[in-house]
């Protein structure tokens, strides 16, 4: 098969879709890599590497994505991308159409068969391919607030620690899946008091018995929320609804109870953000003040530490990739009932219920195309 990796192009993003060493091993089994040019030199990976892991360096990007069978990613595509997209190839990428009706729409209208990596699931239960962004987010969401509750950034200028004779900051984190324990242990390691938000008493058990007790537990109700409100100086938001818009949990009328100068951390805002004030931002103005309350909200948080999320990524997506170019996308989907999740998008059709019901569009199973 014929894979293509272009260079990222939305706003500060770093990252690339398939690291040398992932290069290698497609290479070793007959297929045939085309990478853009320089697409892996913001994650410290130059052109010469690809080309001696054995992939074709493409300057030609218009080539690139007229020949290729399978194209992968790390962001969704932009607009100029969607309008590359060919009937009979297959994109591979986070996509996060719930809460982006242009881009789905712009998917189905390219025929392209598209499957995002965070609908992916395993045996578990769990969102495999999702999971180490969502590390890297969720431990990125503390230092992101950390700096954001500085008096320059429009913070309170509290130090999360606190120092001898002041108290830490208090660290809210609602949501205890991956983003969230990431998160709340990286407050934790840094000195915050840190209190996680959930609805599952077995996740709060299983976090209550991992942290011995240091990081509060506390069942997730509208009184508890309210309190948060109240008392934090940092919330983050870590709420996911896998391949569904994020619930509003936090009102524009709350932020009247926080504290001057708290912080509001969107860690959900790829699914449309877990706060009625939320707004996507980049890397390059990542921070906003609604009613005196700091908003950071970029919508590609890991791609700031390219390197370390590009090297996670790739361990994480191969053996996903290598099924795609060794089977081709339908037998790779009906061998695995987990990576049948990710189709999103295919051929002019929405194939994932959360997208479909998110926008009034027509789903078809992906059972259905399967045996079609």
């Amino acid at each position: 098969m014929h894979i293509g990796v272009p260079k990222e192009i939305k706003n500060h993003e770093y990252r690339v879709a398939l690291t040398p060493g992932g290069v290698r091993e497609l290479v070793g089994r007959g297929h045939r890599v085309s990478i853009q040019a320089e697409a892996g030199v913001g994650c410290g990976y130059p052109d010469e590497a690809y080309r001696e892991a054995g992939a074709e360096v493409l300057s030609d990007v218009d080539a690139l994505w007229a020949t290729t069978d399978l194209i992968l990613k790390v962001k969704e595509p932009q607009a100029e991308e969607v309008a590359r997209l060919r009937p009979q190839q297959t994109l591979f990428t986070y996509l996060h159409l719930a809460a982006e009706e242009r881009l789905t729409r712009g998917l189905v209208d390219s025929g392209a068969t598209c499957i995002a990596y965070e609908t992916i699931t395993d045996a578990q239960g769990g969102l495999p391919l999702l999971a180490p962004m969502s590390r890297v987010a969720g431990r990125m969401a503390v230092q992101a607030g950390a700096h954001s509750l500085e008096k320059a950034q429009g913070g309170a200028g509290i130090l999360l620690p606190g120092v001898p004779g002041v108290a830490p900051a208090k660290v809210t984190v609602i949501g205890g899946g991956v983003v969230g324990e990431n998160a709340a242990r990286m407050a934790l390691g840094l000195g915050a008091e840190v209190t996680i938000l959930d609805k599952s008493l077995q996740r709060l058990e299983v976090l209550d018995h991992r942290y011995q007790g240091q990081i509060r537990t506390v069942y997730s109700t509208t009184e508890m929320l309210e309190t948060a409100v109240r008392e934090s100086d940092m919330i983050i938001g870590a709420i996911l609804v896998p391949g569904a818009a994020a619930p509003k949990l936090i009102s524009r009328a709350m932020l009247a109870e926080m504290k001057p100068g708290s912080v509001l951390v969107d860690v959900a805002i790829d699914q449309g953000g877990c706060f009625e004030t939320s707004k996507p931002t980049t890397h390059a103005e990542p921070s906003y003040i609604v009613d005196g309350i700091v908003h950071y909200c970029v919508a590609n948080m890991p791609g700031a530490v390219a390197r370390t999320s590009t090297q996670a990524l790739t361990n994480a997506t191969l053996p996903f990739v290598i099924a795609l170019a060794d089977k081709g996308w339908k037998q790779a989907l009906a061998d695995d009932v987990h990576f049948r999740g990710g189709l999103n998008v295919h051929a002019g059709q929405v194939t994932y219920a959360a997208v479909g019901e998110a926008f009034g569009m027509e789903v078809v199973s992906t059972e259905q195309i399967l045996k079609g």
